[in-house]
């Protein structure tokens, strides 16, 4: 009997014992391929040596400094480093230890930002149905995922949420991506004006979606026309980069590719590489200033932000990221993950979508293809394919409740950035085995 509470009681599940590259052994000794790098964050896979290597290094040096008596140089570089490499304009890292508290810590900012300036009548949140910002109270309520929030709802704060860009659903028979987009940035407005446009304080979006539903990007200048919203009416623009952003996409940041900067972003997951626990928020000049000028705080902290540890592998992580080809490398498998999907299931009667960006992948899972109209929830198809996968050797990231919390399946890939043409058709293989296995039990 375990003594551990885990995610799901009374799941048996197998006992990770190694792992190199992009494969994970159990205590059996049977061999899975990391297919979604944990929850897409195994972005360099297991066990990388220049990694480990820095890690023991800062062992040698100092493993723990409070951050409100000290500094340490791994923090100060990983800063630097992020900082060169961000969007122009995001000048200040705040680091935490994982992305619900990055997304925490963002809103507290964003309140604290129109407290110092004088503003202190903006507070409502905007975020978007179907969206996905962590399991602490505040970013559970700036997140739209109706499953997760359900039982807790009584105890949210209150925020507010519009439209998801959701093509594959959404996007009306006849409609450009360029129309569809304008609707939906006129949804937001119509929102941010219903609220009181100078009671808001920040629009909350992931660029790509990842968990709740399945790598959906953007159409057509939706984030310009969301940021020159924003703009228009003086509220913050958040960006969740938790899940999508540090190369997972094929940029670095997954915003690089709208062409926008937000005022505060928030990375974690891919950033550490899981070699150790970690998050930042990356935030604009005006930001940092207006405390920096106000009350000289931000009234917010956690034990172990800034871990000199996770910071060393967080910086070796990053090194390795910006080095030439690694982004390519992301890029190329990831037309080859798409088109190996769009031969093993593009005609498949039970698959409606395959999307993405990089190797960030959605899968998903319709009962009828022309329809679109999904399975009974009460089949529990994506907890059957993501036991076929495990079967099979792959890990990979299934989740329901697609379109409403409820209904609807997708399967979520992204493996390790470090992977290989043959690694990626063994994912393909056993994907298309796994959904066909499980839509037929």
């Amino acid at each position: 009997m375990t003594k551990l509470l885990h995610r799901s009681i009374g799941t048996v599940l197998p006992r990770a014992a190694g792992g190199e590259g992009v494969f994970i052994t159990d205590s059996e000794g049977r061999c899975y391929i990391d297919g979604s790098a944990g929850a897409a964050v195994s972005c360099l896979g297991h066990n990388h040596p220049e990694v480990l290597d820095s890690m023991r290094t800062q062992m040698g040096r100092i493993t723990y400094a409070h951050t409100s008596f000290f500094t340490t140089d791994v923090a100060e570089q990983l800063a630097e480093q992020l900082v060169e490499l961000a969007p122009k304009g995001l000048d200040f890292v705040y680091l935490v230890s994982g992305g619900s508290e990055a997304v925490e810590a963002a809103l507290k900012m964003a309140r604290q930002y129109f407290v110092e300036i004088g503003q202190p009548r903006r507070r409502h949140i905007v975020a978007r149905r179907q969206s996905y910002h962590g399991n602490t109270i505040g970013a559970l309520a700036a997140g739209g995922n109706a499953w997760r929030r359900a039982q807790f709802k009584p105890i949210l704060p209150e925020t507010h949420h519009v439209s998801p860009c959701y093509a594959y659903r959404d996007m009306q028979n006849g409609e450009t991506p360029e129309a569809y987009a304008e609707r939906l940035a006129a949804e937001l407005e119509v929102k941010f004006i219903e609220l009181g446009a100078d009671q808001v304080m920040a629009f909350v979006a992931e660029p790509v979606v990842g968990a709740t539903l399945g790598a959906v990007g953007p159409v057509a200048d939706y984030f310009k026309r969301v940021r020159q919203i924003c703009d228009k009416y003086g509220v913050l623009l958040i960006l969740d980069e938790v899940m999508c952003g540090m190369g997972r996409t094929g940029t670095i940041f997954a915003c690089e590719q709208e062409g926008i900067v937000p005022d505060l972003v928030t990375i974690a997951k891919g950033l550490g590489g899981g070699f150790q626990p970690i998050g930042a928020v990356l935030l604009s000049e005006k930001i940092y200033h207006a405390f920096a000028e106000g009350s000289g705080i931000f009234q917010h902290g956690h034990t172990y932000i800034g871990h000199p540890i996770a910071a060393a592998a967080a910086s070796k992580v990053v090194e390795i990221l910006k080095r030439p080809g690694m982004m390519t490398n992301v890029i190329k498998m990831g037309e080859r993950l798409q088109t190996g999907l769009d031969a093993a299931l593009g005609q498949s009667p039970y698959v409606g979508d395959i999307r993405g960006r990089g190797l960030f992948r959605g899968i998903e899972i319709v009962s009828d293809r022309e329809t679109k109209v999904p399975f009974d929830p009460t089949r529990k198809i994506n907890v059957k394919i993501k036991k076929e996968a495990m079967q099979r050797g792959l890990m990979c990231y299934p989740m329901g409740g697609t379109i409403d919390g409820l209904h609807g399946d997708h399967v979520l890939l992204a493996p390790p950035f470090i992977i290989q043409p043959e690694q990626i058709d063994l994912i393909v293989e056993r994907i298309a085995e796994a959904i066909n296995a499980a839509v037929k039990a």
